[in-house]
């Protein structure tokens, strides 16, 4: 009996996985192979692939000498093993291999070169200096699980009106929540694809899950709301990011997408006193809804959460919502205000953040808070919600 020889095999990484499965599923359009040396070029030119809008060439050039060695000397119509780790996650059918220009790859997905930047540094590791073209297939599910799951909440309500959004939730504070509600309003179905990037801060997509999930299970109609994982890939780090979420929301089924002004690189610009993007590029050929938001503030004066454009209070009467610094706060172990994050997020973040901060919580919180004279037990998230409700009283400041 004659063995199957053994392929070659081709290690990838699971961000260039995740990003294969995007186009094996159809999420990028008309994308589902990687392209050649010519049709990489006529996407670069036109930002188009058979009539499908592509902003950049979808192309993968895995870096290391091994892999360089094995493109180079591949055959049209070998099949190459593509390995993440130790374990084989799908096969190229290898067409052919060229040589890419690195500045202008980093261009084309970044929109600039700089050496010295980080996301350019970090490019620029992961980018050998030959592409390999061909048709793939994987063993790799995530991309199909979430497709199924948005067709059957839609189905199972019978959702016409289906509205996407992306969001790091990092971490969730009060101008989410509004985006959310102003988001859910017009729309039968609302489908949060929490963005999943494969490097992690310390706000793990497990920690920014539950708190998502908590707030839609007890103040949104949960029915009408899901929670998407969606990879969010090295193609998604630059300029292009805005035009390549909504090819995706709509190849996910989605007919409007929301987004915030202050959304990383949507371009946005004044054309005759109109708010233009970068994705007024695809309107034509891309029949997604694409709404827009003000940035949403607390105004001292109006006393409550409002938006920029609608509120008439200048900027010292404006608390602003910005993730970063509520990221610090909470990394520092602070309690954020309740009118910038709910406390009860807040509690599972800390909570999370600092597991057995203190030797006995339940000694701490029997001497401080009010309590029946019965014994319980408490948690440290129990511990932060008490804390804040003693934040909030008011009759002695």
């Amino acid at each position: 009996m004659e063995l199957k020889r053994k392929n070659r095999e081709l290690h990838i990484d699971k961000e260039a996985l995740s990003t294969l499965a995007l186009a094996k599923e159809g999420i990028l359009g008309k994308v589902n192979k990687l392209m050649n040396k010519a049709e990489a070029q006529k996407v670069n030119e036109s930002g188009f692939y058979k009539g499908s809008p592509m902003p950049f060439s979808f192309i993968m050039a895995p870096s290391g000498k091994r892999n360089q060695e094995i493109i180079l000397s591949a055959k049209a119509g070998e099949t190459l093993d593509l390995v993440v780790g130790k374990e084989k996650k799908g096969e190229l059918f290898f067409e052919d291999a060229f040589e890419i220009d690195k500045e202008r790859r980093v261009r084309n997905i970044l929109g600039t070169y700089d050496p010295s930047d980080p996301e350019t540094k970090v490019l620029l590791k992961r980018l050998g200096d030959y592409a390999v073209s061909g048709e793939f297939e994987l063993d790799f599910n995530d991309v199909k699980n979430a497709k199924e799951k948005i067709n059957n909440a839609r189905d199972a309500i019978g959702a016409k009106k289906v509205t996407a959004l992306m969001m790091a939730a990092r971490p969730f504070h009060r101008a989410h929540e509004r985006l959310l509600r102003m988001a859910l309003d017009k729309a039968d179905l609302l489908v949060i694809f929490l963005l999943k990037p494969h490097k992690t801060d310390g706000f793990s997509y497990d920690l920014r899950y539950k708190c998502l999930d908590y707030f839609i299970n007890n103040y949104l109609p949960k029915n009408r709301v899901i929670i998407i994982p969606f990879e969010n890939t090295y193609i998604f780090a630059g300029h292009n990011n805005s035009v390549l979420e909504s090819i995706a929301a709509y190849n996910f089924g989605c007919n409007k997408l929301v987004i915030g002004q202050n959304h990383s690189v949507i371009g946005m610009f004044y054309d005759q006193n109109q708010p233009k993007s970068n994705l007024d590029r695809y309107k034509k050929e891309l029949p997604l809804e694409i709404v827009i938001l003000s940035e949403f503030v607390y105004c001292n004066s109006c006393k409550t959460l409002v938006s920029t454009k609608t509120c008439p209070h200048g900027q010292h009467k404006h608390i602003r919502y910005h993730s970063n610094s509520l990221k610090a706060l909470l990394e520092e172990g602070i309690l954020p205000p309740a009118v910038l994050m709910r406390k009860e997020i807040s509690a599972i973040i800390l909570s999370e953040l600092f597991p057995n901060r203190f030797a006995n919580v339940e000694h701490i919180y029997d001497d401080i808070f009010p309590n029946a004279g019965l014994l319980e037990d408490h948690d440290e998230k129990d511990f932060y919600l008490e804390l804040m409700n003693l934040y909030q009283t008011t009759s002695l400041t």
